[in-house]
């Protein structure tokens, strides 16, 4: 059950992003103008400002740092499927 709403749910999302890809693209003068699509699909300048954070993925070495700056560790694990977790 859990699984079918998983692939509902990812192929709602897949037609929402074509959906908008598709009638952004069709305000260019052609449908194949790639600047026009990536622009629209890509994270505009401040939107992904978690990508910025300049993330320790060494757990040893977040230690080390951690315990000398006297500071704790946000450690973010995750299991399951590489898209989502279940």
């Amino acid at each position: 059950m859990a699984l079918s709403r998983f692939w509902i749910r990812a192929t709602c999302l897949v037609v929402l992003i074509l959906t908008g890809t598709v009638a952004q693209a069709q305000e260019a003068k052609t449908p194949f103008d790639r600047e026009k699509i990536l622009k629209v699909v890509r994270p505009a300048k401040g939107e992904d400002l978690f990508a910025e954070i300049p993330w320790i993925t060494d757990l040893w070495e977040a230690r080390e740092k951690a315990a000398k700056e006297g500071k704790p560790i946000l450690l973010w694990e995750m299991d399951g499927h590489p898209l989502g977790c279940g």
